[in-house]
């Protein structure tokens, strides 16, 4: 596995992951009944007559997903801890058997003004489905190690 640590990102840096993510019904399903029991997320007839014609993933469950990209693949960021999201944004409703895909946009960093060993990382990321919509963006703040010395 490559581990990005504080001083291998850069600003402006894009970094697409080679993994894919498929969505499937069942999954959609079961996230939504503990943590978000709308029709459109739970029953499929219900969810034909609803807003979006058909089941979606509910919010929480998509931002799980992109999380689920900063912790797999052989490159990785060597992130000690969330520190914020913000901009979270639905772009796009994501349904069954949608496959999803992720790019992270280093936007700024800067040095830990207490730690020297690590640094804060702002990140645009974006999930997109197999069509290259757009569906999800939110702005990323994580603390990241740096390389010990």
């Amino acid at each position: 596995m490559n581990i990005m640590y504080f001083e291998d990102i850069e600003v402006g840096q894009k970094r697409i992951k080679s993994l894919k993510y498929q969505v499937k019904k069942e999954e959609i399903i079961e996230f939504a009944r503990h943590w978000d029991p709308r029709s459109f997320h739970i029953d499929e007839a219900a969810a034909i007559s609803s807003v979006f014609g058909g089941l979606v993933a509910c919010s929480a469950h998509i931002f799980s997903i992109l999380s689920w990209f900063g912790t797999h693949g052989n490159r990785r960021t060597a992130s000690m801890a969330a520190l914020g999201f913000d901009e979270l944004h639905m772009r796009h409703p994501v349904r069954p058997d949608d496959t999803l895909s992720c790019c992270f946009t280093c936007l700024e960093k800067h040095e830990s003004r207490s730690k020297q060993d690590r640094g804060i990382v702002r990140t645009s990321a974006s999930l997109f489905n197999q069509h290259n919509v757009e569906v999800f963006s939110a702005i990323v703040t994580a603390m990241v190690a740096k390389r010990s010395r």
